[in-house]
Order: C-alpha cells, then sequence, then structure tokens
C-alpha cells in the first residue's frame, strides 16, 4: 500500500464543547455518537475522543500543520477562547519556518507553519 493518511486523536472531556470550539474555527464537524467526532480543515482530519476529564495542564497531544500562509490561518483563528484555549501569532524561527499555535480547550496543540521567503 504506497497511500497512508495519519489522523491525530485528541482527548476530550466534553465532545460537544469540543465540536463547537472547531466549527468556530473553520471546521466541520460531525459525531459518530456521544463519545468521538470528528472535525475537518483543508484536508486535515481530527478525531475527538471523550477522555475521563483530561487536565489541559498535563497534555502533551500535537500535530504540526504545514499551511501556504501562517498569519492568514492566525488570524482566522484569533479570537476570545475561554482558558487555557488561545492563539499564538507566528513568529519566524531559525529553521526556516514561520511558525504559530492553537491551544484548544482540552490543551490540545496545533501548530501551523508556512515555509519563510527566501532571501534570495
Amino acid at each position: 500500500m504506497t497511500d497512508v493518511r495519519a489522523c491525530p486523536v485528541f482527548p476530550v472531556s466534553d465532545l460537544a464543547r469540543a465540536l463547537a470550539h472547531y466549527a468556530a474555527l473553520g471546521f466541520r464537524t460531525s459525531t459518530h455518537d456521544g463519545t468521538y467526532g470528528f472535525a475537518a480543515w483543508r484536508g486535515l482530519e481530527l478525531h475527538l475522543a471523550v477522555v475521563p476529564v483530561p487536565d489541559p495542564a498535563d497534555s502533551v497531544v500535537a500535530a504540526f500543520l504545514h499551511v501556504a500562509d501562517a498569519d492568514e490561518v492566525a488570524a482566522a483563528w484569533a479570537g476570545s477562547w475561554p482558558a487555557p484555549a488561545r492563539t499564538v501569532a507566528p513568529v519566524d524561527t531559525d529553521y526556516g519556518i514561520r511558525e504559530g499555535a492553537h491551544v484548544d480547550p482540552d490543551g490540545n496543540l496545533l501548530r501551523f507553519g508556512s515555509p519563510l521567503p527566501s532571501s534570495g
């Protein structure tokens, strides 16, 4: 098999809240049942699984998204989110990526980045 597709599974404490959060970011959302849901955006598919009360401070779940324009994504995802949810503005890195991040209400991290223009 040559085609492989990965879908990160993010633990969430409240599926309805998680689905509403990702819908507000522009994801298409759906549910399998009351304990499992899906959020899709620009070819990315996240799976959202209810787990017993995850502590956002202890979350080690993350995914990196390669995007065409990190600033565009940050602007689209900026908003007034209840803590710990937040969007972090992109910065230029020393490894050639302009990188930002979004943390959801359960502490799951979506890092996103686009290549820096070449200095030619």
